[in-house]
């Protein structure tokens, strides 16, 4: 649908409330019949073209081409219509009328869109025993669920799951080259990525990225010491969780370590 036109001006206004438009609410105003609530949810939905595109937290995300927010994203990444086409046909279709959806409630729990599993992880253990991560450690890793590969990019993805095991976080990383990373849409930083020791202890090893704990632990291996003996937590990037109480599990000496 991608067509060469002549230079076209867009008022500024015009543009700013086009791209305010959420993919949600243009799917139920003019593509009903395209929308689809995912069984077993209460706010996830996908497209009936590409049930791989999901919509949840405000966003969606289509696996094969990444995702956006907007519906005008919707139009230029999924229906391939150029930048213009996409702005006059939500100019066009009585978006006069448009209003924002309301935000979601705060106590609103997030929905965790997981990338599709890859049929191995080959390239995830490749990519991690090129790192210099352990070979066992890597296998240990992909059999408790914390860590797989995904079927479109091929990404190692890191799980990070709650008391019950539900997972809660993932941490996508690029095992091909790039520099892409980005955690999945729904993630809850509070569950990042983490090797829980053995026993109860006082003691936790805190690190910027999953890599950067993998290694860790691996140092501790090769110098022939139990890496299960305390406990390792991958912070994904600077974060600072709220100060809830009820939240606040992990207790006594912290070691924040640089691999």
């Amino acid at each position: 649908m991608r067509t060469n036109r002549p230079y076209v001006q867009i008022d500024p206004d015009v543009l700013e409330r086009v791209r305010q438009i959420d993919l949600l609410s243009y799917l139920r105003e003019f593509e009903p019949s395209n929308l689809v609530k995912v069984k077993g949810t209460s706010n996830v939905y996908c497209t009936a073209e590409h049930d791989s595109l999901k919509i949840s937290n405000g966003k969606w995300y289509w696996w094969s081409r990444r995702g956006g927010y907007s519906a005008l994203d919707y139009l230029i990444k999924v229906k391939e219509y150029d930048f213009v086409e996409a702005v006059e046909i939500l100019m066009g279709q009585a978006m006069a009328d448009w209003k924002p959806p309301p935000a979601p409630k705060k106590d609103e729990p997030k929905v965790l869109l997981l990338p599709p599993k890859n049929k191995d992880c080959n390239r995830v253990i490749q990519y991690l025993f090129w790192r210099g991560i352990d070979y066992q450690l890597i296998q240990e890793c992909i059999s408790d669920g914390t860590l797989y590969e995904s079927a479109d990019y091929h990404n190692a993805v890191f799980i990070g799951k709650d008391e019950s095991g539900t997972p809660k976080y993932a941490a996508l990383r690029s095992t091909l080259g790039s520099t892409f990373k980005q955690d999945a849409s729904g993630s809850d930083k509070r569950y990042s990525f983490r090797l829980l020791a053995r026993e109860p202890t006082d003691t936790v090893h805190l690190f910027e990225a999953a890599i950067d704990l993998l290694s860790y632990a691996t140092y501790l291996k090769c110098e022939g010491k139990d890496y299960k003996s305390e406990s390792l937590l991958s912070l994904s990037g600077v974060y600072q969780p709220k100060k809830e109480k009820k939240y606040r599990k992990i207790s006594g000496r912290f070691y924040v370590s640089t691999i």
